[in-house]
């Protein structure tokens, strides 16, 4: 089978086309600035090393999908001969609120009840719909499956979910905890429980450590507690984005500085984080270098920023009641071992211990982290959400 991946955003558009069952990528790949000037395809095939890069203004998502199917199906470089061998479309959609639990065939009335949830997340949904829109006008006939960033958190109980607001805005609004990143905990708890055995009971730490980072605990395969609120703006400090903040110190902020509402919301997600206290970047591969110089600046943002993956290890371990897995995934989870390190430390009193040596060595692939006499197993597991989509889509489409 072959399930084509989309990713869609509001000036890009990410897809790749998958056996959902051998976990084989045919093709990925990437339509970059849409409806802007310079906008270009990049196409790889990693079955035969090959990459290609297709400078082409691309006014709509429209003409960025009818130049990707042209690249699947190029006589010369494509790795499938018509459109009609692609079986499904699965599609990343961001925010179904309290609507979808679980990955949906798409429809109609689906897409409605998406849409009814557009302002949880204005500038996703709807640029996820129009990837779904596209696909049903250029691809008539295919099933389309909406798998959700916010669906795996759907399990957390009411204690977890819930803010101390009047009841009322929860009511009429639906002002709660959503969770994100959720595709992701999904892949990486289900992995860790299968290196596990499989164990009926187990207690799950998930960190996906990237430009947007979240924490999950995962009690007995659900999901009991997340890092990320109504939006992704909550809970770890990230590439930009605050984390955790006493919203009455936003308030001053917005009046000290008479700020917009607009404004305000820039700030708190493109202007905070590391590229707030550090200033000069907000990739952490920056960040660490000029910590190696002596940047004071630089050691601050570190040590926030594993300080508050530190506590919510702990707090979630609470939770639990214990944990037996801590799993690092996302760009900085897998690859910075100095932020594993420092978000672990302290943590010994829990029967953490993590083998500084293996820590230190790049591998590829799923690694064991933790020393053997450590309480706590500690892997590293590589995510892969668009696994999750394919073989969710799979799932759907044979009923």
């Amino acid at each position: 089978m072959k399930v084509l991946v989309i990713n869609c955003g509001s000036s890009s558009l990410k897809y790749q086309l998958i056996n959902p069952e051998s976990g084989e990528v045919f093709a990925i790949g990437l339509c970059d600035r849409i409806g802007i000037h310079g906008s270009k395809l990049e196409f790889e095939v990693p079955a035969i090393d090959f990459e290609i890069e297709i400078e082409k203004d691309m006014e709509t998502h429209k003409e960025a999908l009818e130049m990707v199917i042209a690249a699947l199906t190029n006589e010369e470089y494509g790795v499938i001969k018509t459109v009609e061998e692609v079986d499904a479309i699965g599609h990343r959609l961001v925010h179904g609120g309290e609507d979808f639990s679980s990955s949906i065939l798409i429809d109609e009335e689906v897409m409605a009840a998406v849409e009814a949830n557009n302002g949880l997340a204005p500038l996703h949904n709807p640029a996820n719909l129009m990837g779904v829109r596209t696909c049903m006008a250029l691809m008539p006939g295919k099933p389309n499956v909406g798998v959700f960033d916010t669906a795996f958190h759907q399990t957390m109980p009411a204690k977890a979910y819930m803010y101390a607001l009047p009841y009322a805005d929860y009511k009429d609004l639906k002002v709660r905890k959503y969770g994100f990143h959720g595709t992701s905990h999904k892949f990486v708890s289900t992995t860790a429980s299968e290196i596990m055995g499989n164990p009926e009971k187990s207690k799950i730490i998930v960190c996906h450590l990237g430009n947007g980072a979240s924490v999950s605990a995962v009690k007995d395969g659900e999901c009991v507690d997340t890092s990320m609120g109504l939006t992704p703006v909550a809970g770890l400090m990230m590439g930009t984005r605050c984390g955790d903040v006493d919203p009455g110190a936003l308030i001053y902020i917005k009046n000290k500085r008479e700020l917009t509402d607009k404004e305000l919301d820039t700030r708190i997600n493109k202007e905070s984080g590391i590229l707030g206290i550090f200033e000069k970047s907000s990739d952490c591969r920056d960040l660490e270098i000029a910590r190696e110089k002596g940047d004071e600046r630089a050691q601050l943002a570190i040590d926030m920023m594993t300080y508050r993956i530190r506590a919510y290890i702990a707090s979630y371990a609470a939770a639990m009641g214990g944990v037996d897995m801590i799993c690092f995934t996302g760009g900085i989870g897998e690859n910075s071992s100095l932020i594993r390190s420092e978000s672990l430390k302290g943590l010994e009193f829990m029967g953490v211990e993590l083998d500084q040596e293996v820590n230190g060595v790049r591998k590829k692939g799923n690694v064991k982290l933790s020393k053997e006499s450590s309480k706590v197993a500690i892997y590293k597991i590589p995510t892969n959400e668009e696994l999750v989509i394919a073989r969710d889509t799979l799932e759907i489409v044979n009923g």
